[in-house]
């Protein structure tokens, strides 16, 4: 029997939940299926939030031949294989290429991702990849720059919800059983916004539950994942439970658990790659100017794994992994720019004071740009007060130092240039 996220996996746009960005009415992926063609991209997002599902709507609804290859069973030989057979198919159709889409592209080697470009670029295919990782880091750039990448989201309350109803609803199975939701906080808090674990954890409870009529309960849910911990985990998500275990055991200042879940990660086969990239993120996120030489010692790390391999790569993790854990912590630089978005976001592109403005000409010059600028290394310590923000910001702060030893100094040091 099918699981229940296979049985209820949507096979066209309307049933589709959740990416409303992309999928709504004015989504630029429908816009591109109502058009009848579809340009190279690719889709990151974490797992169970549709990404493969979206491919296998465009295969439904695009009049063209469509193949799938996963990166982590096929090599080169097979892409060239299926870009010979998309080049052959392509000399007698015209309009739409043939779509090859590429589940896991993040796992495709370098010289794997080579074999794609020319094809790409010649229009012999069109690629859709899908990748749970930064294409940013596990895409070669020449490759990034013939594909738009769009990002997808974890579903939300309400998303989950409708996806909860329609399988009580929809599916045969759960209607013969006549399931009933009491209660979901326990249901969405475990899911995660994971649509595939959620209909996973669901199905488990039910099938567990003796009662003719199973009641979902949060106490109910909660009872059964504490007795099968893996047995929702059929896709391998317990990658991502781990890896968030880790990261707040840094963030907790609690080393030896950071280690254990390193370990786990180490034992389970995890990308060296994926745990050091982690490592810096939580650096800057969570560590940041309390102590600025986390950043420097996540990167060494990152560093020294790529020059000494595997397994002596784990030992310049583990160092990396209890200095952070034990430095002292501030995400006040993380809590800045994210600030600093919603204000450019909210105020959209405000000028520019024309004292800060470059003038490379005479008439930019007449205009006043630049004029009344001071020169900070002119004056006494290389300071001088001025206005550096837009007049709509002028008094607005996005920066709030950390309560912390470094940030400390930080923030005297600028009280006393500023006041």
């Amino acid at each position: 029997m099918k699981p229940l996220a296979e049985r209820l996996r949507p096979t066209n746009l309307d049933q589709y939940i959740g990416q409303q960005h992309l999928v709504g009415p004015q989504g630029v992926v429908r816009r591109m299926i109502e058009s009848g063609r579809i340009s190279s991209f690719i889709l990151w997002g974490p797992p169970g939030v549709g990404k493969t599902t979206l491919a296998q709507i465009i295969a439904r609804e695009m009049d063209t031949p469509f193949f799938t290859l996963s990166a982590v069973s096929s090599g080169v030989k097979e892409v060239r294989d299926v870009i010979s057979r998309a080049h052959n198919g392509r000399l007698f159709q015209q309009g739409q290429s043939p779509i090859l889409f590429i589940d896991e592209i993040h796992r495709f080697s370098k010289s794997q991702q080579d074999s794609l470009l020319a094809a790409v670029e010649t229009g012999t295919i069109t690629l859709i990849g899908a990748t749970t990782e930064n294409p940013s880091f596990e895409v070669i750039r020449p490759l990034l720059s013939r594909c738009q990448t769009y990002t997808l989201q974890p579903l939300g309350k309400e998303e989950l919800l409708r996806l909860c109803r329609r399988a009580v609803e929809e599916d045969s199975i759960m209607k013969e059983r006549h399931v009933t939701l009491k209660e979901t906080d326990a249901l969405l808090r475990y899911s995660g916004g994971d649509a595939r674990k959620l209909l996973g954890i669901l199905e488990l409870v039910v099938d567990a539950t003796e009662n003719e009529r199973p009641v979902i309960t949060d106490e109910e849910v909660t009872r059964r994942l504490q007795l099968s911990p893996l047995a929702y985990d059929k896709d391998g998500e317990m990658h991502y439970d781990i890896v968030s275990a880790f990261i707040k055991s840094i963030r907790g200042s609690d080393p030896d658990a950071a280690i254990y879940w390193l370990a786990r990660m180490i034992e389970g086969g995890e990308d060296p790659k994926f745990i050091a990239r982690r490592l810096v993120i939580s650096a800057a996120e969570d560590i940041g100017l309390a102590n600025p030489n986390a950043l420097l010692l996540a990167n060494a790390a990152a560093e020294a794994v790529e020059r000494i391999g595997w397994p002596e790569g784990r030992i310049p993790l583990a160092e990396a992994t209890i200095y952070l854990a034990t430095s002292p912590k501030s995400n006040a630089a993380y809590m800045a720019i994210n600030s600093a978005i919603d204000a450019v976001k909210r105020t959209g592109n405000l000028a520019v004071p024309l004292h800060l403005r470059n003038a490379p000409t005479s008439l930019m010059k007449e205009l006043g740009y630049s004029d009344g600028y001071l020169y900070p290394h002119d004056y006494p310590s290389n300071f001088v007060a001025q206005q550096y923000r837009p007049d709509e910001l002028r008094t607005t702060r996005f920066y709030e130092p950390g309560h912390n030893p470094a940030e400390a100094t930080i923030d005297d040091r600028q009280k006393k240039r500023w006041g």
